[in-house]
């Protein structure tokens, strides 16, 4: 038996009707847990996603995304422009087979269209009706437009992102969108444990704003618990030290003291033993208040060696470090290679495709990829006749009127 077949989502229908990124980043998670997820997208067109570089050639010249590629594997594609009437009838079919619905529309969207959770419930009072939004499906800003950057922006993450004393950045990934996709994921999945015990489905609201305050950690505490603004603090972190990037001989490394014996050895490591007893930096507080004489001194020893010896003396001593990887180095790590997170997959066109890999390593009913991102509409008919009950006929004449 291999991953798919028991895995641990392995028959669980779901209709993917996302684009972009923070939904089908959802879709892809219960893919890889062996779902079956159905991705529906507009004919001609499909994703937005798909428009996206980076491009790779296929076999005959067209581009084909990566990016889309990245978020949109082991699932099938089905082309429906749910603009037509037929088309959300054939939808209503649809979803009245299937266990899940995910979409990320702005809200009103779908109402809009007949296919909303209150239209479909009637049809299939077990289905668990997934909504991923900038702001939620309520409250003042619930139709407004958004994306990734927008709710870092609004959600506090920009404002303590950044170099010390300078202006707030974006993360390098679109956490946004991402954060928001896991925890529909979670909710889903806990919805799904909900309806085995009580065999209703229900609604499941997800707002990607909601979701980068739920991550700002220690920042909302230390405001209420102080009352001063936090800012963009660099690579220091802002409760533990020393926890920063230092400059070495060769490169720049990240060094994680997170406890007083950590610190002690990271001190014997530099053979610097005498600043482990002294009372300016005996405890964190102690480190904090003095961090700016703590941190030269530390760089002042670091800068005299390459970053990779640093390293190996660190890890050595059982002090958590790194070097700063690149993404060269990154797809080159044992660890990462040890683990199984990079996973090469043949995309029929283009040729092989490497992929990152489940980070979720399960037992007895493990994660697998199975298959590339689908071309567009490749799954139509297939899908249509099984969840539909259409004929060939009937979906050439559909084809003919745009309606797939």
């Amino acid at each position: 038996m291999n991953s798919f077949e028991k895995g641990s989502l392995t028959g669980i229908k779901v209709l993917d009707m996302t684009r972009v990124l923070s939904g089908p980043y959802c879709g892809m998670m219960l893919a890889d847990m062996g779902a079956d997820v159905i991705k529906l997208e507009m004919p001609g067109y499909g994703d937005d996603s798909r428009h996206y570089g980076p491009f790779r050639k296929d076999e005959e010249g067209n581009d084909v995304s990566a990016y889309f590629s990245s978020i949109n594997r082991n699932k099938r594609s089905v082309t429906l422009n749910l603009k037509k009437p037929e088309a959300q009838e054939i939808f209503k079919r649809l979803a009245a087979g299937v266990d899940i619905v995910i979409e990320n529309f702005r809200p009103g969207t779908m109402k809009k269209m007949g296919i909303d959770y209150d239209v479909i419930r009637e049809i299939n009072p077990r289905i668990i009706y997934a909504s991923i939004s900038g702001f939620g499906q309520n409250g003042p800003y619930a139709g407004r437009a958004a994306y990734d950057g927008i709710v870092q922006a609004m959600g506090g993450v920009m404002s303590i992102t950044g170099p010390k004393g300078g202006k707030p950045v974006k993360v390098g990934t679109s956490i946004g969108d991402i954060i928001a996709g896991m925890f529909c994921a979670y909710g889903i999945l806990a919805a799904y444990i909900n309806l085995q015990k009580t065999g209703k489905g229900q609604y499941v609201d997800v707002a990607m704003l909601d979701c980068q305050v739920a991550i700002l950690e220690n920042a909302i505490s230390r405001y209420l618990a102080s009352g001063k603004i936090p800012h963009p603090t660099g690579n220091t972190h802002t409760s533990i030290f020393p926890f920063e990037t230092f400059e070495t001989a060769t490169a720049d490394i990240m060094i994680a003291a997170g406890n007083n014996s950590l610190w002690k050895k990271l001190c014997a490591v530099l053979d610097m033993p005498e600043l482990g007893e002294d009372v300016r930096f005996a405890e964190n507080p102690d480190r904090d208040r003095n961090h700016d004489e703590m941190f030269e001194l530390l760089s002042e020893r670091l800068r005299l060696r390459d970053g990779e010896e640093w390293v190996k003396l660190l890890d050595e001593a059982g002090v958590p470090c790194s070097l700063i990887n690149t993404m060269d180095r990154v797809l080159e790590n044992e660890q990462l290679k040890a683990r199984s997170m990079f996973i090469d997959i043949e995309h029929p066109g283009v040729g092989t495709e490497k992929l990152i890999g489940i980070p979720i390593k399960m037992g007895d009913t493990p994660g697998s990829i199975r298959k590339a991102a689908p071309d567009l509409g490749e799954d139509t008919r297939k899908v249509l006749r099984e969840y539909a009950g259409l004929t060939d006929s009937e979906m050439d004449a559909l084809e003919s009127e745009g309606v797939i």
